[in-house]
């Protein structure tokens, strides 16, 4: 990696990092520079504004999860294996030293959640995705036989969602041995309600 791709990787990790805490629109460039141990013309240099960095950094955040969290959970065995895996692998994913403040898009949801523009629909658009994938993993579980056949799999996707919702909001008051016992808990009451 060139020394110029390594820098802006290592600027959009400490973005992606304070973005899961503070949200997006809370980055300082200049304070993003001092972290970094650059000039703000050194920063600058990678970024044609903030808001090419916002956006940079939400891409990021894509790319990231499906490296950790989708990919990994796609080389499992078909059916609810993978259901499994997705939930671990978002639960690891979330719980990821590198984001003090959690998963970096459920933090950003009520950040952008009323501000129409570009982030915002970057950030519907990897919701409905993820959602999508939680849909399609159940419906791959239902033809292997593992759920039952008339699963409705959108519900599924969105009460799958309801527990990592709860994972993001109650790991802040709560002590998390508590959250993630609950959690998974949840979790294994979904794949009963919906084996076979």
């Amino acid at each position: 990696m060139r020394k110029g791709d390594a820098t802006k990787a290592a600027i959009l990790d400490r973005a992606l990092a304070e973005a899961s805490r503070v949200g997006l629109g809370a980055l300082s460039l200049g304070e993003l520079a001092r972290q970094l141990g650059l000039s703000k013309s050194g920063l600058f240099a990678h970024f044609t504004g903030k808001e090419d960095l916002q956006q940079q950094v939400l891409q990021t955040a894509r790319a990231r999860f499906i490296e950790h969290v989708i990919g990994p959970a796609l080389r499992e065995p078909r059916g609810e294996p993978r259901v499994r895996a997705l939930f671990e692998r978002w639960l690891d994913w979330h719980r990821h030293r590198q984001f003090p403040g959690g998963c970096v898009f459920l933090s950003l949801i009520t950040e952008l959640g009323e501000r129409l523009g570009p982030l915002r629909d970057e950030l519907i658009q990897n919701q409905r995705d993820w959602l999508d994938t939680l849909a399609t993993a159940a419906r791959i579980a239902a033809a292997e036989g593992h759920f039952h056949a008339n699963l409705d799999t959108t519900v599924f996707a969105y009460d799958f969602y309801a527990i990592c919702l709860s994972v993001h909001h109650l790991e802040r008051l709560l002590p998390e041995d508590e959250v993630l016992e609950r959690s998974r808990d949840a979790f294994s009451r979904l794949l009963t309600r919906s084996r076979a």
